[in-house]
């Protein structure tokens, strides 16, 4: 399937190619919004090079997912490789100058920005266009400001205030550095809301089939996401309910065919997309062995882990032996990719938020779990519990990016540290703290 860098490739080569003589007026290292932005299908071009930024390696290339596990594997994983940022992160000490808090964080503005760039010029695209376009943009940055806020931010807390700094949330182009441009950060709250205001919108001006594009039920489903972080839960059940009953989305037969797989999977609701011509995929690099494209298995799995799986569970058969090392194998393609979310998070969610509300929309909560472990090969349940349906998270999502961020929701320990310790939120880059005098450093740093 074609990737995302290089359809954007082929459309620069026509638009540069269109302007050349223009092209020579403007300072080499730049391309001036007047150029960019000026027609239906530069404002297009812009808007796929804003997919193309959110793939990179340091974020939804596979970063945001290994880092949120590594940060709360809470004994269950160990980091082995010879990198020092992972290594930080793991630890929980993490260093002011480390390379991938900053790269999340440089990587997740630039996306931004070309995000409000496209926001910007929305009188120039097509009529017909218009509202996907918007839409698109809107989940794009609502998707990085979710996650920015998570790891930059400390927890949110569902019951309510709020007020601890978030991230500065940049709403209009950035195109020149000056005082007006350094924005203070905004609180948690204020966070929380533009990610809900940007998804909400998407959701309704979005289609509902988009290619490998962002659709609705892509926004809905990160909105079911946020809303169960948030712990509103009435909101999560509805969005993962909507994204189920729209019939868009199946399980996969085997719980190992939603995984590496060069295509998007029946329950793929959004992935990054992956080719042997070019793409990332860095849970492959970390997680898998030279064999299969990887490093040498940076991320061992370890017993605290593996004892979560019954036996006969085939989620636990996807792991494999190296040199007396257990290590996943849901990542063993390098050209697989990368999935975003998929349709057994919007089951768990919506377990979840049933069984907390006592309220069986679409499914009753035992149901829903059933059908998951049937997926993997064990026997239907009659009743679940609240953390028996919290333990299927860990079994299902296992290192797809979710350790930590349940561990901030559910308000419970990763090792020795509180959920809100200083320890497990990410610092400001120190590079940014000086550039900009009004951002404040998180405490520890």
């Amino acid at each position: 399937m074609t990737s995302f860098k290089s359809i954007l490739f082929l459309l620069l080569a026509v638009v540069l190619a269109g302007c050349a003589k223009n092209l020579e007026l403007q300072p080499a290292q730049s391309i001036s919004e007047g150029l960019a932005l000026s027609s239906d299908g530069n404002v297009k071009t812009v808007l796929v090079g804003a997919y193309d930024g959110i793939s990179n390696g340091d974020l939804y290339g596979g970063n945001t997912m290994r880092d949120a596990d590594l940060l709360g594997g809470n004994g269950e994983v160990r980091w082995v490789g010879t990198f020092n940022g992972p290594r930080q992160i793991f630890n929980k000490q993490i260093e002011a100058g480390n390379g991938d808090a900053q790269e999340r964080w440089l990587e997740s503005y630039e996306a931004i920005n070309i995000a409000n760039n496209v926001l910007s010029a929305l009188d120039v695209v097509d009529a017909d266009d218009r509202d996907r376009v918007e839409g698109e943009a809107l989940f794009l940055r609502g998707l990085l400001y979710f996650d920015l806020v998570r790891f930059y931010g400390l927890p949110y807390e569902a019951s309510g205030g709020n007020s601890q700094p978030g991230v500065p949330l940049v709403l209009e182009p950035t195109r020149s550095i000056s005082a007006e441009t350094n924005v203070s950060r905004s609180s948690v709250e204020d966070g929380y809301a533009q990610v809900l205001s940007d998804l909400e919108r998407a959701a309704i001006l979005l289609p509902s089939d988009n290619g490998f594009f962002a659709t609705s039920l892509s926004a809905k489903a990160i909105l079911a996401r946020v809303y169960l972080q948030m712990g509103r839960y009435a909101d999560a059940r509805d969005n993962a309910n909507d994204v189920i009953a729209s019939g868009e989305f199946s399980l996969a037969d085997t719980y190992a065919e939603a995984f590496m797989n060069e295509a998007n999977s029946s329950e793929d609701i959004f992935a990054i997309q992956v080719s042997n011509q070019d793409g990332i995929n860095n849970l492959n690099l970390f997680y898998s062995i030279p064999e299969f494209g990887g490093r040498d298995g940076d991320i061992e799995i370890l017993d605290a882990h593996l004892d979560r799986y019954e036996e006969g569970d085939a989620r636990k058969e996807l792991f494999f032996e190296r040199a007396g090392s257990t290590l996943s194998g849901k990542f063993n393609n390098q050209f697989a990719n990368v999935t975003v979310v998929r349709l057994a998070e919007m089951h768990l969610i919506r377990a979840e938020a049933n069984e907390r509300l006592g309220t069986e929309v679409g499914l009753a909560p035992a149901a829903e779990i059933s059908a998951l472990r049937m997926r993997s090969g064990l026997d239907a349940v009659d009743d679940v519990s609240l953390e028996d349906i919290i333990e299927e998270r860990y079994r299902e999502l296992a290192f797809e990016g979710f350790f930590i961020h349940d561990i901030k929701r559910l308000q419970r320990d990763a090792g020795n540290f509180a959920y809100n310790a200083p320890e497990l939120v990410f610092p400001i880059p120190s590079r940014e703290i000086v550039a900009n005098p009004n951002l404040d450093q998180n405490p520890g740093y």
